[in-house]
């Protein structure tokens, strides 16, 4: 098994995240177990944010890192809450939550009649530190803004993340479903693709073996 560091220390990214890299010879450890601090987030854009995670993982620990950054992307906003999905509604002392996040979200498509809103999750997988060319997948879910919660599964905006072809929002289905079709399982199956064909290029040159 490949040891590769996960900038995160979120146990529901690392599960989700293990249980689909395992299967490619990966064995993920959060960055918490290795004593890594978390890195500044100051970009705008998904994809720097999540170099500069995988980055600071790597060049801390001196392993390959795998690094995601995600959120909610609303068209009548111009893309917010997006890098800031987190902290939509943070208070100056710091302290945030979903629902304030949501309660935010409402009041601000108050009259739009432009309800479209994408997940976003973009992954990072770097070999080391100076990785002139890091493996940049993307994965997207599209659906609309409700303006009330239904379903009590999930998390974030879940609630309020209505999908028109299922009839319902990502709160109100089976976690095995949202798994499969949700924004970071779309990126995760492009990683593992990308992964796969980079292990299958290496076998072919006659480098040592990799998973």
């Amino acid at each position: 098994m490949k040891k590769v560091v996960l900038a995160s220390g979120n146990p529901g990214k690392l599960k989700e995240f293990s249980a689909s890299l395992s299967a490619a010879g990966i064995d993920m450890v959060p960055q918490s177990a290795l004593g890594v601090p978390e890195a500044e987030e100051p970009f705008h854009t998904f994809v720097e944010n999540a170099l500069a995670k995988a980055r600071h993982a790597s060049r801390v620990t001196g392993l390959p890192a795998l690094a995601d950054d995600s959120g909610l992307c609303v068209h009548a906003l111009g893309g917010a809450p997006g890098v800031y999905s987190a902290r939509y509604a943070q208070t100056p002392d710091g302290a945030r939550s979903d629902a304030a996040n949501n309660a935010r979200l409402v009041a601000d498509m108050a009259g739009q009649t432009d309800r479209r809103g994408s997940y976003v999750a973009v992954l990072v997988y770097m070999r080391s530190p100076d990785d002139p060319r890091p493996i940049v997948v993307e994965g997207s879910w599209d659906g609309e803004i409700l303006e009330t919660p239904r379903g009590t599964h999930g998390f974030g905006y879940d609630p309020h993340f209505y999908l028109p072809d299922l009839g319902m929002t990502a709160a109100e289905l089976p976690l095995e479903q949202k798994n499969v079709l949700s924004h970071r399982a779309r990126a995760l199956r492009s990683l593992l693709q990308a992964l796969r064909s980079e292990f299958d290029q290496d076998r072919g040159r006659g480098e040592p073996a990799r998973p």
